[in-house]
Order: structure tokens, then C-alpha cells, then sequence
């Protein structure tokens, strides 16, 4: 056979296509297998992924549990710190401060208050007159006079002890017989001898108790004392004593505060309700 030129042309035109179909061919081939080995390596990354977002899904309701239980837990720690708090509060404040010691309760002869201090000069009627009361209860009688300084009002009589409580109610019946005992506790019954109870009188009267209940200062106790933790012992129409307008107690804020609000009479009350506020006697207004 004759190769002419145009025919060698062809020939070679043609071997041309065919190596690069060839390679291409190839080539194709090896990016297929790229490509499906790239989507494999995909789906493992995403099936790892999502076993990733489950595993965190659980862990942060496993945190959230934890923080849970913690959160119960630091409640009931508080809880429990607070009611130790109450109970050591309590532990350390006087029970006797709060019982009913005219008629009702006796304090012994060696009962003292754990405490006292001196009642400051200018609150004092006479000046000169040395008057103690419960240092804890200091704050608050001096937060009273200081507050009631416009108004004419004096501390005349504060903490007795059981010896000197014996010795005034001796010299009341020796000039009042029988007639004493409506007005004067015998000792161990006097809530003098707790520290807690001063008598009131003004500078205008001398130092008199009598018709002190038609004074300004009366008044204004009336108006003002429970905010400082004081009541009026005997009221008009208790059956202990005799009216005593001047005879006022500390019994702390919460309890001076209900009884002002709701009219009652402090030994109205049961015993036990007036011990829930030992652990609020000394707390500030």
C-alpha cells in the first residue's frame, strides 16, 4: 500500500486522539476514585461529628443535672447554716428576758444581768443618780432618749437587784401596808431585775411618777416606744398591778411592734409565742 501524505496525516492524527483519549480516560478514572474516596472520608467526619454533638448533647445534660443537684445542695448548706446561725443565737440570748416575771415566774436572788451599763447623765433624773441597765439593751434606750429630745422625758429608776428590790418593797409597806403590793412586785418578781425596764418621769415634775400619763412624754412613748423595742408592762386594766404609766420594758422591736399594732397586752400572750422572738430581741429597728 502506498502511504501518500494526506493518508500518514490521518494516521498520526489519529494515534494522537487515541493517547490522549487514553490519558484522558485515566484520568477521569483517578478523579472518580478522588471523589468517592473524599465523600467517604466525608460521611466518617460527619458520622464522628454527630456522635461529637450527641456526646456534648449528654454532657451538658449531665452538667445541667450537677449543677442542679449543687444548687440543692448550696440550699440546703444555707439552710442549714442559717438554722445552726438561729440556734446559736439563741443559745447565747437570755431566755429570762422575756418571761413573764410579775406574779408569774421568780428570779433568783443571784440572777444578774450578763452585762450592765450606766445610763448616760443627760437621760438621768437626778443627773447625779447612778442608773444601770442591760448593755444590750443600751443602744436602744439611748436611740429613744436621743430621739425624744425635744420632749421632756427622764430615766428615774432602771436595773435593781433582787437585794435592793426587796429593800424598796420594805420601805413601801412600811408606809403603805398591804396597799403596796398593788403597785411594787416582791423581789424576784420585779422585771427591774432583769435590766431591761426603767422608769420614766420629767424634769417639770421633779421626779414625780404621779400624773405622768397627762404629760407630753407619756404621749409620746405611747406614740413611739415600740420602734425602739419598749412596751408598757401594766396597762389600764391588767389584772398584775396598778396602772403604771411610767413602767416600760424592752422586749426587742418585732415583738414591742405586733403587740402596739394589734392592741395586745404583753401578758395576754402565751409563753411560748413570746419566746419566737428571743432570737429577734436585740436585732436593730
Amino acid at each position: 500500500m502506498q502511504f501518500t501524505p494526506l493518508l500518514i496525516g490521518f494516521m498520526v492524527l489519529s494515534l494522537l486522539l487515541g493517547a490522549g483519549l487514553g490519558a484522558g480516560g485515566y484520568q477521569y478514572y483517578g478523579l472518580s476514585r478522588d471523589f468517592e474516596r473524599t465523600q467517604a472520608e466525608l460521611a466518617s467526619t460527619t458520622d464522628r461529628y454527630n456522635a461529637l454533638e450527641q456526646t456534648a448533647a449528654e454532657l451538658q445534660t449531665t452538667l445541667e443535672s450537677e449543677q442542679a443537684k449543687n444548687g440543692t445542695f448550696a440550699s440546703q448548706i444555707n439552710s442549714i447554716a442559717g438554722t445552726v446561725g438561729t440556734l446559736d443565737k439563741l443559745a447565747k440570748t437570755d431566755k429570762q428576758l422575756l418571761a413573764k416575771y410579775s406574779k408569774v415566774y421568780f428570779l433568783s436572788e443571784h440572777y444578774v444581768p450578763a452585762e450592765l451599763s450606766e445610763i448616760p447623765s443627760e437621760y438621768r433624773y437626778p443627773e447625779e443618780k447612778i442608773l444601770q441597765i442591760n448593755s444590750k439593751v443600751a443602744p436602744h434606750l439611748n436611740a429613744l432618749m436621743k430621739d425624744a429630745k425635744n420632749v421632756d422625758l427622764r430615766v428615774t429608776s432602771a436595773y435593781r437587784s433582787f437585794t435592793s428590790q426587796g429593800a424598796l418593797k420594805t420601805s413601801y409597806k412600811v408606809t403603805y401596808g398591804s396597799g403596796a403590793n398593788a403597785f411594787s412586785a416582791d423581789q424576784g418578781y420585779s422585771e427591774h431585775q432583769l435590766g431591761t425596764t426603767v422608769d420614766f418621769t420629767t424634769v417639770s415634775s421633779k421626779g414625780s411618777l404621779a400624773g405622768f400619763d397627762k404629760t407630753p412624754a407619756y404621749t409620746w412613748l405611747t406614740q413611739h416606744a415600740h420602734e425602739y423595742g419598749f412596751i408598757l408592762s401594766y396597762p389600764k386594766g391588767n389584772t398584775y398591778y396598778q396602772y403604771e404609766p411610767w413602767h416600760w420594758r424592752y422586749v426587742g422591736t418585732a415583738l414591742a411592734s405586733k403587740l402596739h399594732q394589734d392592741k395586745e397586752f404583753f401578758y395576754e400572750l402565751d409563753q411560748r409565742e413570746i419566746d419566737t422572738y428571743l432570737v429577734s430581741l436585740f436585732d436593730e429597728r
